[in-house]
């Protein structure tokens, strides 16, 4: 008899974290290594944010809270739901997770039956299949290419869903591409959902305040009111407000669902950090402006990379609206040789000949279920980012027929 658990092996660890796990073991070895793999903000958590974590500590508040976020961060999130997309969610229907992933597999985990299917457009999040699979459901992955600008289209939505889909991952701007569904794009793909009562919208959020060059992002539940009821909007603090480690995603939606995710929560973690949440109560309630003054300086990042890439032999990358990452074709590097004879034949060898050959870490596309691509943060220093291409360059140069 096996110690380990038969779902297990229908999952693997997510690749992003091993690529960052991998690059910080090369450093600590003392290599040069750049690590383009972390979805992580280089900018330090707002002051205003850490001194309202401290002034919780200092009150005493250190202790268990409800299972799914106390009541003045549920208040602040209610107020950030209606500030910023109009939606009107009441305390029994947000909840508080220890991380947007916890909220993200909550909701499934307390609503998935074997057999039901899980529509995820490619590329996606690494976790999002593995979370489904977890929970009993089976991925049904809708490939979205480049020349779509990397967004799901509406007929092919609808081949997707049969009788068994029960949830549809939408994730805007998205992890890995970057690109984002405007009003429009949004609209198309909710008229779709209308037509099918069966399924319900689950949408990541995560990185709505980091769009660029005047680009309006926009929620299914905002868009289409009819969608309200059977939509969790997924969001957090981690990226627009530089607060990874501090783990605290939400999530606005039916309060029965709310509910459900709750009874998991209560047999899992219980109660996100109380200190993290009082820090998330300032991040969402206290000023704004750091948010646009970071997303400048992304977007020069962005601007950067793009450039760069684009001169970068047998490389092609897509500009995108959103979050910070960029997701360029390596298409042109399959089946070029390494100066070492080695053959590039797909995408995770071409990202493994950057870490080996010039010290450059990224993660393959195989793991965001569309190839042959790679994804880049620019979530690093300016400096950093210019040696990194600079390096990628070099790899593409060296590559021959």
């Amino acid at each position: 008899m096996s110690l380990i658990a038969e779902r297990l092996s229908r999952i693997k660890p997510s690749p992003t974290i091993a690529v960052s796990t991998k690059a910080r073991e090369l450093k600590a070895a003392g290599r040069d290594v750049i690590g383009l793999g972390a979805g992580e903000p280089d900018f330090d958590t707002p002051d205003n944010i850490k001194e309202a974590a401290i002034a919780a500590i200092r009150r005493g508040e250190t202790k268990y809270t409800a299972v799914d976020g106390t009541p003045e961060l549920k208040a602040a999130i209610s107020e950030k739901f209606r500030r910023d997309n109009g939606l009107d969610y009441k305390p029994e229907q947000i909840t508080v997770g220890t991380g947007g992933k916890q909220v993200l597999y909550n909701a499934l985990m307390a609503t998935l039956d074997p057999g039901d299917e899980v529509v995820i457009p490619a590329p996606y999040w690494v976790s999002y299949p593995d979370m489904a699979l977890l929970a009993g459901g089976q991925p049904v992955v809708v490939s979205c290419p480049q020349n779509n600008g990397f967004r799901l289209q509406p007929d092919d939505l609808e081949a997707a869903i049969t009788d068994k889909t029960k949830w549809i991952i939408l994730n805007s701007p998205s992890n890995p591409t970057g690109s984002a569904y405007s009003r429009e794009d949004m609209k198309a793909i909710t008229e779709v959902l209308k037509r099918h009562a069966q399924v319900w919208v689950m949408t990541d959020d995560m990185y709505e305040h980091l769009v660029y060059d005047g680009f309006a992002f926009c929620t299914p539940a905002e868009v289409e009111p009819a969608l309200y009821e059977r939509t969790l909007t997924v969001n957090g603090v981690s990226k627009a407000y530089c607060m990874t480690g501090w783990r605290i995603g939400y999530a606005g939606g039916p309060a029965p669902l709310i509910k459900a995710m709750a009874k998991v929560q209560s047999q899992s973690t219980s109660n996100p950090s109380s200190v993290s949440q009082a820090a998330a109560v300032e991040a969402l309630a206290g000023p704004q402006d750091f948010i646009a003054a970071h997303n400048e300086v992304f977007k020069a990042r962005r601007d950067l990379v793009v450039e760069r890439l684009n001169l970068c032999p047998g490389l092609h990358c897509h500009t995108p609206e959103g979050a910070f990452y960029v997701y360029p074709s390596c298409a042109g590097a399959i089946g070029k040789k390494t100066p070492s004879g080695q053959t590039i034949g797909s995408d995770g060898d071409f990202v493994t000949y950057l870490l080996e050959a010039e010290g450059v870490a990224a993660v393959q596309g195989e793991a965001f279920g569309l190839s042959p691509y790679f994804r880049v943060s620019y979530a690093t220093s300016t400096e950093a980012l210019e040696e990194a291409c600079a390096r990628i360059k070099r790899a593409c140069e060296a590559l021959t027929d």
